[in-house]
């Protein structure tokens, strides 16, 4: 199985899965509404923006296993994205990134190590998950890796399709 192969549904309960963005490099990141990093929605919809048209897309996956700081149904949630951060890139439906309800697209991301070598669980919101255009996990990025942090894009950089 691949990262494209896992079912996912959109927030609004499309079915979808990241085959509908196979051919893009994916940031793919586990979000909140109520979290001290939820600003970080900004400079992710800046990355979206910057190289949508490049071949990239943010993918946001709302999640309310830290502190709760998710708990709206999906409509409010994307109206919260779209009024509050003008938010633009996709967005799944909560997810568990963590524990025994922990969604399959997240039992294998958190097979990958951070920049330290660090594997396992998601240590919090906003953690980011790069993926290459042809479903490889790139690399891990913390929580508190800002969007627009100079190593992030660095790699985004490399992972665009030629």
């Amino acid at each position: 199985m691949t990262l494209y192969d896992i079912p996912l549904r959109t927030l609004t309960g499309t079915d979808t899965s990241l085959a509908d963005h196979k051919g893009k490099a994916i940031l793919l990141v586990n979000v909140a509404s109520r979290c001290g990093l939820t600003p970080q929605y900004e400079g992710l919809e800046r990355l979206q923006k910057r190289y949508a048209d490049r071949g990239f897309t943010v993918i946001g996956a709302p999640c309310n296993q830290f502190g709760a700081q998710e708990p709206g149904t999906a409509e409010e949630i994307e109206t919260f994205c779209s009024t509050t951060y003008g938010v633009t890139f996709p967005l799944l439906e909560k997810l568990d990134v963590n524990g025994p309800s922990r969604h399959a697209l997240y039992t294998e991301l958190t097979k990958t190590a951070d920049a330290e070598g660090e594997s396992g669980d998601v240590q919090w919101n906003f953690e980011k998950f790069l993926i290459s255009p042809s479903g490889e996990i790139l690399g891990r990025f913390r929580p508190r890796t800002e969007p627009e942090a100079e190593d992030l894009v660095t790699a985004i950089e490399a992972a665009l399709p030629a």
